[in-house]
């Protein structure tokens, strides 16, 4: 047992730093280059973006509409894989090119439902970026289902390298040059935050570009109306998680927009927005690891020890993420004002740890979310997103007005707190997995306590709080001791 585990541990590892190692880089640059964004461009000027953005995850998930999953869940039982693949991509790829011809069309129309009539070139470019985006879904999950994980690795580096460099040289180079600039480009400040827009439509464009030679795969002749269905039909529940799933993680920017007050609205909306930026130091490290375990879950369902497996990684995942928020919440109070740069984002600073909690919340809920995939019960995830949305809806409208984007806090808090719980119940109902609900209870409690004494009661105290974070990794060390023995 103990060769499996450890034979296990290491194959996922593998792919993890595979995947990830891209995963970390595309979200590392503009991670790096926000406190550089924030510096040059207040609330107000940083507010479209963040206003824009804020529905990118709706369009994605309509654009894909679920078809990532339900491509490795048909790849373990459809024989036909050139079927299978021209099938699944060619909807993505239809649906992409039908929403970059209606939003050209449309672009003014949607310009003024958005309150933007005048930002209509923005909000252009934004959802182009997203119709790229979506033409590139397949072509990488392909990547990933034919093993070529350094490929998708590369292109997904490029990615992040075009985005960064031209939003250094954008933001940052030309202001400097004045009226020198580069090769007769000169410095727009009436533009402003449109370069950023700019830099991430190139980034997206080249990318297409680089895996375009997994389109040329696709016939049309072999798309398949049946599978599409069957397919379909598995699907669809995904995508209804997804859009609540949405609703729960960025939405709450546009019910700012909407319930606040003009005048405070917008700049609430950024400073939200950007600080919650933050959180990305906790999200790196899962969407790596997600990225990695999708697959090792499917490919691994019919092991006879797959549940053992699955509890053991769930530990795991607990762990780091225990380890990461407190870490965070110890240094907060400098590594907050650093990393924002701009003292005009600072009052948003204090919703941070509660913030970071609800993504632990979140990590765990989508690792628990294996029992409705592999037992072919995905209207339990649209369910569970359902629910999610609807506290995440209820709390915002009727708390905003009054507390602004501290009820966005505490909406997304007790959002995903209530979807982890009812799955953790759902799941040892239908596929039960054997989670050691002990220890992570155990680690989980003891990290959020001590995150809580040490931003919020002792007021961020720079010393106690490492303290309970050497503290909290001396227990962990201590009781985790044989597995990291198994690790190496």
């Amino acid at each position: 047992m103990r060769k499996i585990f450890q034979k296990l541990y290491k194959k996922l590892l593998g792919q993890t730093a595979i995947y990830g190692l891209s995963t970390v880089i595309i979200r590392l640059f503009p991670f790096i280059i926000s406190p550089f964004v924030t510096h040059a461009f207040g609330p107000k000027a940083l507010a479209p973006f963040i206003d824009f953005y804020s529905v990118a995850g709706i369009i994605i998930v309509l654009l894909s509409h679920g078809m990532e999953t339900t491509f490795f869940r048909f790849a373990e039982k459809e024989d036909n894989i050139r079927k299978l693949v021209s099938t699944a991509t060619l909807s993505v790829v239809g649906a992409s090119f039908l929403f970059m011809l209606f939003c050209y069309i449309f672009r003014q129309d949607l310009a003024i439902a958005f309150k933007t009539p005048d930002q209509v070139d923005l909000l252009t470019m934004m959802l182009f970026v997203l119709g790229l985006d979506g033409l590139s879904t397949m072509p990488f999950v392909i990547l990933r289902k034919t093993g070529r994980p350094k490929k998708y690795a590369i292109i997904k580096i490029i990615n992040g390298v075009v985005n960064f460099l031209l939003i250094v040289l954008f933001i940052v180079v030309l202001p400097r040059l004045g009226d020198k600039g580069i090769l007769g480009f000169t410095y727009n400040k009436d533009f402003g935050i449109g370069y950023v827009f700019v830099a991430n439509l190139v980034a997206s464009a080249v990318t297409f570009l680089l895996l375009f030679q997994e389109l040329k795969s696709v016939r049309f002749s072999a798309f398949s109306w049946d599978l599409w269905k069957q397919m379909m039909k598995y699907s669809w529940p995904i995508t209804i998680a997804g859009l609540a799933g949405v609703i729960n993680e960025t939405m709450d920017r546009q019910f700012l927009k909407y319930l606040l007050p003009d005048g405070i609205n917008t700049e609430q909306m950024a400073i939200y927005g950007a600080v919650c930026k933050i959180v990305t130091f906790l999200t790196l490290f899962r969407q790596a690891y997600l990225l990695g375990i999708e697959p090792f879950f499917f490919s691994h369902a019919k092991n006879e020890n797959s549940g053992q497996s699955y509890a053991k990684l769930m530990d795991m995942f607990v762990i780091v993420n225990s380890v990461i928020l407190l870490a965070l919440c110890a240094n907060l109070d400098w590594l907050g004002k650093l990393y924002l740069s701009n003292p005009a984002y600072n009052e948003g600073i204090p919703i941070v740890p509660i913030v970071l909690m609800a993504a632990v919340f979140l990590g765990i809920y989508l690792n628990m979310s294996v029992w409705y995939k592999l037992s072919d019960k995905t209207i339990f995830g649209a369910y569970l997103s359902i629910l999610g949305a609807t506290v995440t809806i209820v709390i915002n409208f009727y708390f905003i007005p009054k507390y602004g984007y501290w009820a966005s806090t505490w909406a997304t808090f007790l959002s995903y707190f209530s979807m982890m719980t009812v799955s953790y119940f759902l799941g040892q109902y239908f596929y039960p997995v054997p989670y050691h609900m002990k220890k992570i209870l155990g680690y989980l409690g003891l990290s959020i306590l001590f995150s809580v004494l040490s931003y919020y009661v002792f007021k961020g105290n720079l010393i106690f709080g490492n303290l309970l974070l050497m503290l909290f990794l001396a227990i962990v060390f201590y009781f985790e001791k044989d597995t990291l023995r198994r690790l190496r």
